[in-house]
């Protein structure tokens, strides 16, 4: 897990890189099916329930699912690319939300608060936590920042799948909560919206978008439970600093 967490976050590193404005998503999806190539690895997305992407790349108000296609990347649109890989039989999972060029302050504001709920989220992850404070801690976060939760899609346990046990929702789920333990692997992935939580799919039967068409954030870490502190499988540099508009530090 180790190996294919740092494998899916160099491809994402390398792909965030690639955006920028008058590029395709397609070129970006593509680029990314050469780099799994050469880091010897599969996408763990093509071909998942007929999923016809390497990667998911959503603009804009497209939350989650985006296929690679002929739409042009323009200034000022927010890029969210989604790395899933399979190396040696395990997962990587990992994704990111990459500015082109320069974008409004509140979008901004929306990335950093994305991405800080996603550090407090995994600031739970400890042996005898609750999953359900995990969760909660993103809804606590968000909400009261003017930001809303998608509750639709949610994170996921992580290992030899894709998608596993338990599911990781950005919100504190009802009923009985599992407690972590050592050697549990979470994909924990907060998807925010500017404005309302309600999202729909798009006629191509995978493109996630928000249903009043403003713009949703989304960052995602592979995360290892351990006898300590929670293990960032997906480690990369942090994109936003919170600290740069006025949210409190981790």
């Amino acid at each position: 897990m180790r190996v294919a967490g740092a494998v899916a976050a160099k491809i994402l590193l390398e792909l965030a890189k690639a955006v920028e404005p008058g590029r395709t998503t397609r070129e970006i999806d593509l680029l990314a099916a050469e780099l799994m190539r050469q880091h010897d690895c599969k996408s763990a997305f093509y071909g998942y329930r007929g999923f016809p992407g390497y990667t998911c790349i959503s603009i804009n108000e497209e939350v989650v699912h985006g296929i690679g296609g002929p739409r042009r990347i323009m200034p000022g649109d927010i890029v969210k690319i989604d790395v899933g890989i399979s190396k040696s039989g395990f997962i990587g999972d990992n994704a990111t939300t990459v500015p082109a060029g320069d974008i409004p302050q509140a979008t901004r504001h929306l990335l950093a608060v994305t991405e800080q709920a996603l550090f407090q989220a995994i600031a739970h992850a400890r042996p005898g936590a609750r999953l359900a404070d995990l969760c909660g801690s993103v809804e606590a976060f968000a909400v009261p920042r003017g930001y809303s939760i998608v509750r639709e899609f949610v994170g996921h346990g992580v290992g030899r799948r894709l998608h596993e046990e338990p599911q990781v929702p950005n919100f504190r789920p009802p009923g009985k909560s599992p407690t972590l333990a050592p050697g549990m692997t979470l994909a924990i992935e907060p998807m925010i919206n500017a404005g309302v939580p309600t999202v729909r799919v798009l006629r191509d039967g995978w493109t996630v978008v928000t249903e009043d068409r403003r713009p949703s954030a989304h960052f995602e870490h592979t995360v290892l439970i351990t006898h300590g502190d929670p293990e960032i499988l997906t480690w990369r540099p942090r994109e936003a600093l919170p600290e740069m508009l006025g949210l409190p530090p981790l």
